[in-house]
């Protein structure tokens, strides 16, 4: 639980930095919508697209790093018994 928790801190901070790095002032309000509506729905659409990905993200390089160390584990102890067997 706490890292879910943990998943999801890290995902909404990295969706406000991206929503932060795609804010018109930064591009010199090169792009506005029409609508204060529009731009409202922009955003938020974005932020909630973005801690998505992030916590897809995480989980899936939580996945890679397990996959990782329980590969790494059989390997040296069938490398342990190897040794062991040698005259």
């Amino acid at each position: 639980m706490a890292q879910r928790i943990i998943d999801g801190v890290l995902s909404a901070l990295a969706g406000l930095v991206s929503v932060l790095l795609s804010w018109p002032y930064w591009r010199d309000f090169e792009y506005w919508p029409e609508s204060p509506a529009m731009w409202r729905v922009y955003i938020a659409a974005g932020y909630l697209l973005a801690v998505y990905v992030f916590y897809i993200f995480l989980g899936s390089l939580r996945t890679l790093f397990l996959h990782d160390e329980q590969a790494r584990v059989p390997a040296s102890g069938r490398d342990g018994l190897a040794r062991e067997e040698r005259p």
